[in-house]
């Protein structure tokens, strides 16, 4: 009787031990006052840092998290490790969610960043020679986008109707005969010595030390693709108006972010509200 008492004290203090190492056992994730949202570290962790007074002033704390990848923000808000996150565009979102049968939607549209052609060996589009290496996104919006700023300045020309869901088997024409190389997207600003040039994400040039003014061509900050592909505050669906994302959106909006925006970051992030 005596064993069996302390097997089952063991047995208590082993299951209470392992819920606290395993954070939770059934916990909340985030608390209450807290705000926790993932983030690309630039600009949008940047820009979020400018907005920590103003939420701590309604009460919250706003927690940031910083990641350097794609997937692990969205998959973090599903599970509700996050609160929301702040890293990518709509299309690129309704893309993930029907790929991982995902709940997550947008709230707010926050900046635009202008998609990019860079190039550490030529200094304009005149010098891209026949047959040159051309470096992509591989995911499947930022590729389609890419390719549409190609087609812009008369390098291919892609099936009537592709629009946002091209990819490079949607490449009708290829005046150069361009070598289109697909890539992760981070991966690109890197790359540049071994490409003839690169269309390469607002943030990720950013973060790889380039400027907006070192780029070949951009996109056109009054064109489509700025509404299309504004970057946007994501939250999983049913938390849209809570009052921290209320708080949240309200900070970020506010004329002070949008000086921030201008000042800092010299056209390559664009404020669209």
């Amino acid at each position: 009787m005596k064993k069996n008492l302390l097997k089952a004290i063991s047995l208590g203090l082993v299951a209470v031990l392992t819920c606290g190492f395993l954070a939770g056992c059934g916990a909340t994730k985030t608390d209450e006052k807290t705000i926790r949202i993932g983030a690309s570290p630039s600009p949008h962790a940047e820009i979020l840092q400018q907005v920590k007074a103003e939420v701590e002033a309604k009460g919250y704390k706003l927690e940031i998290v910083e990641y350097n990848d794609y997937v692990i923000p969205n998959t973090a808000v599903q599970s509700g490790e996050l609160d929301a996150n702040f890293f990518q565009h709509k299309p690129y979102l309704d893309n993930f969610n029907k790929e991982n049968k995902t709940t997550i939607v947008s709230v707010a549209n926050i900046h635009f960043e202008p998609l990019g052609i860079y190039s550490s060996k030529v200094t304009s589009l005149d010098g891209i020679q026949a047959g040159a290496k051309i470096g992509v996104p591989n995911d499947a919006t930022n590729e389609a986008r890419a390719l549409l700023l190609l087609e812009a300045k008369g390098f291919i020309t892609l099936k009537e109707g592709a629009g946002i869901n091209a990819t490079i088997q949607d490449i009708e024409t290829n005046v150069l005969g361009l070598e289109i190389i697909e890539m992760e997207a981070a991966q690109l600003p890197r790359a540049l010595d071994d490409l003839a040039a690169a269309v390469i994400n607002g943030n990720y040039a950013i973060s790889g030390g380039l400027k907006v003014t070192d780029a070949l061509a951009v996109e056109d900050s009054t064109s489509v693709a700025a509404e299309t592909y504004a970057n946007i505050i994501a939250v999983k669906e049913g938390n849209e108006n809570s009052e921290k994302i209320k708080v949240l959106i309200d900070a970020l909006k506010s004329e002070a972010v949008k000086k921030y925006i201008e000042e800092n970051y010299g056209g390559a992030v664009v404020p669209v509200f």
